[in-house]
């Protein structure tokens, strides 16, 4: 699940805590970094276990209609196709869901008021207005509704953030906010995966894509830390019109992790690095930083390229 553009991203928030205290050690910071794998891991639990507490809220709302067309000796048929989803009951039933939310202590307690507001906007959909009036209803219709509450209920969405926000602290989570929408393809991608077949011990998405990438990530924030004094020296030493202390401090850590993987890494290629670095200085950092990385960057490998200390430098004009 979390891959090297995630791995990057952690290794540079790691840096950037462990800079800004100065009590922090580097054992601790290689402890707050696999933290950080584990929190999103989590969330991606807890977007899955999302369905399992909204077709339960559904399922409260039906009974309280039931209870009033009673009242009412109305002859109203209640339609229960959302909650005898099929998809949801086999999330419902999943061995390793379950386990998982029971040995982190996960749950959407603190969140339960934002699940009230995302099913008044699901009733009120075109597409589950749809889906409940079919005639027929296939697996895969049952599949469907699903991904469409995740792609336009949820991704993007303001009142998933703060419900996220509370839950974080209640849960002391972290980066559950900024992670929510690449975590809910992940979620889109396990719904994918599920057959009309699927039993409870149908597994989910491992925390990694593979074992190579906590190497790495691991490795990545080592070589930063290690080599932290030569690379505030390279940087400077290319600043050329620019003073060292006004430089944005997320810029220099942008800066510092990418020189590390350029210069420790040889089976990563050298534009594959460049371009993560630039995208991610897009996301995290000023406006025009990505262009200030670029240029620093490349003059600082275009020296190391006459000096013949950077192989992956070989491919600059």
């Amino acid at each position: 699940m979390i891959n090297r553009t995630m791995v990057r991203t952690r290794v540079i928030q790691t840096l950037f805590a462990y800079y800004k205290d100065s009590d922090k050690t580097e054992s601790r910071a290689r402890k707050e970094l696999t933290k950080s794998f584990a929190d999103t891991y989590d969330l991606y639990f807890i977007l899955l276990d999302f369905v399992n507490e909204l077709t339960a809220y559904a399922q409260r709302q039906l009974e309280e209609q039931i209870v009033r067309a009673r009242a009412t000796h109305s002859q109203w048929q209640p339609n229960r196709r959302f909650v005898e989803n099929r998809l949801a009951q086999q999330i419902f039933d999943n061995r390793a869901l379950r386990s998982r939310l029971a040995e982190e202590h996960l749950s959407w307690d603190s969140g339960m008021s934002w699940i009230a507001d995302i099913y008044r906007e699901l009733t009120e959909s075109e597409f589950y207005t749809q889906y409940m009036s079919m005639a027929t209803c296939t697996y895969e219709d049952d599949k469907r509704v699903w991904r469409q509450i995740y792609q336009h209920l949820l991704t993007n969405s303001e009142r998933l953030y703060e419900a996220l926000d509370e839950m974080e602290v209640v849960l002391d989570k972290a980066n559950w906010t900024t992670d929510s929408d690449v975590v809910i393809s992940y979620v889109i991608k396990t719904i994918k995966r599920f057959k009309e077949d699927s039993t409870p011990e149908t597994p989910l998405l491992e925390m990694f894509d593979s074992e190579d990438e906590y190497t790495f990530a691991q490795s990545l924030l080592a070589k930063a830390l290690a080599n932290h004094t030569h690379y505030e020296e390279l940087i400077n030493t290319h600043l050329k019109g620019w003073e060292a202390d006004r430089i944005a401090y997320m810029d220099r850590i942008i800066l510092e992790t990418a020189l590390a993987e350029i210069t420790e890494f040889e089976d990563i290629a050298l534009t594959v690095s460049m371009n993560e670095y630039i995208e991610l200085a897009k996301e995290y950092s000023g406006d025009k930083s990505y262009m200030f990385i670029n240029g620093i960057l490349t003059e600082i490998l275009r020296d190391l390229k006459h000096q013949g200390t950077c192989i992956k430098a070989l491919t600059l004009k």
